[in-house]
């Protein structure tokens, strides 16, 4: 008890020493967990010595209790594991469950594999959207760890991915590229990887693989032994209209407005069953508005009007030009989704510009746009 003391003692004058919050707060927990484990200590042994008493009269009963527990656990069998993806923002959600082979799925389904925007937000990857169709899987745009999110919303088999959408060229929804690249040939990719994407698609992918060059080098020559025309890339540039249409799904890419881009587009994804429409990066299109008519999920990206300002940097005072021609504001979505009418509007690629999530859904009200909407997370699932 007095080594404890002193123990005490020592610990508090060490906290009285310390004018920063953050040491106050680790010492004074320190103490707190002493003094809890002190006290299950103690209550573990007082229970020991109850048990000890009471163990003649219980044995017989704690004898048939075990029977039937370890009946009930043998009797038991689940239909498959539960697997919970962690979505830091938030509780866990249910991890999307991929189709086994010969599964029938008769609609599409959406798995937000990367929410984020150019700020690097350790919550939200970069933009990049799985869009899966049975076992098929698609996706929209490559941002960072788009490779590290499929195995995180359980496609570890990422040599699988059928086709691939990019929306344009900027640097946040193409960092992934690369390593969409290279990572499905190591992982045992046999085909083309197949790339529907704005013109300069295909000098973008001439210069990835110039860039590593020494890589595939020694992986092909090496001890490695890779085989390099599985490497292959089939980079498609596009202009819009109906671009892809094989079994059962059918793509169109919309042009839309992003600035000075000369080409960008959003997708709109047809089954059967089940209808999604990908804005990409877009201001406010009337093309975008037709396109996607009927549609069952939006997902679209969107900014905080009444946050918009401009930035204390050089050309700073430009910023919100650039923020009205390039994307959506929260106010301008809600009077979209109100003429498209979505059964599911999804925000993603958000630009709060220090505002809350209140905001962002208020001014999606006030543009009258009265359904279902969600703001989403990294691998949530619609």
């Amino acid at each position: 008890a007095v080594a404890d003391l002193e123990v005490v003692i020592a610990a508090e004058q060490d906290l009285d020493a310390r004018a920063d919050a953050e040491g106050r707060a680790r010492i004074q927990n320190r103490l707190r967990g002493k003094d809890q484990r002190q006290r299950k200590q103690q209550a573990f042994h007082h229970g020991l010595s109850v048990i000890s008493v009471a163990m003649p009269v219980l044995r017989p009963v704690f004898f048939l209790v075990t029977i039937g527990v370890t009946t009930a656990v043998v009797q038991v069998r689940p239909v498959g594991p539960v697997v919970q993806a962690f979505t830091p923002a938030g509780p866990p959600v249910q991890a999307f469950r991929p189709a086994s082979p010969g599964q029938a799925h008769d609609s599409i389904r959406v798995v937000m594999l990367g929410t984020g925007s150019p700020v690097p937000d350790p919550q939200a990857f970069g933009p990049a959207t799985a869009i899966i169709l049975g076992t098929r899987v698609f996706l929209v745009d490559a941002g960072a760890g788009v490779t590290r999110q499929l195995a995180a919303a359980g496609f570890p088999r990422i040599k699988e991915v059928e086709a691939t959408f990019l929306t344009h060229l900027h640097s946040d929804h193409t960092l992934g590229y690369p390593d969409l690249v290279f990572t499905t040939w190591i992982m045992g990719r046999r085909s083309p990887l197949v790339v529907f994407g704005p013109p300069g698609l295909k000098r973008m992918t001439a210069r990835l693989l110039d860039a590593w060059r020494e890589d595939i080098d020694l992986r092909i020559n090496g001890l490695e032994r890779e085989t390099r025309q599985w490497l292959a890339v089939d980079p498609r540039e596009i202009d819009g209209g109906l671009i892809f249409d094989e079994g059962g799904i059918r793509v169109t890419a919309v042009p839309v407005r992003h600035a000075e881009w000369k080409h960008a587009f959003g997708y709109r994804f047809d089954s059967p069953g089940r209808s999604i429409t990908i804005s990409g990066d877009a201001a406010p299109s009337e093309s975008l508005v037709a396109a996607a008519k009927g549609t069952d999920v939006l997902i679209h990206e969107v900014y905080i009007e009444s946050r918009l300002k401009p930035e204390n940097r050089p050309g700073g005072e430009r910023w919100p030009d650039y923020m009205r021609a390039a994307h959506t504001s929260n106010v301008e979505l809600g009077r979209m989704a109100a003429r498209i009418q979505p059964s599911l509007l999804v925000l993603h690629h958000v630009l709060r510009l220090g505002g809350t999530d209140a905001e962002l859904l208020d001014g999606i009200r006030a543009g009258g746009y009265t359904g279902k909407v969600v703001i989403a997370k990294d691998l949530d699932v619609f």
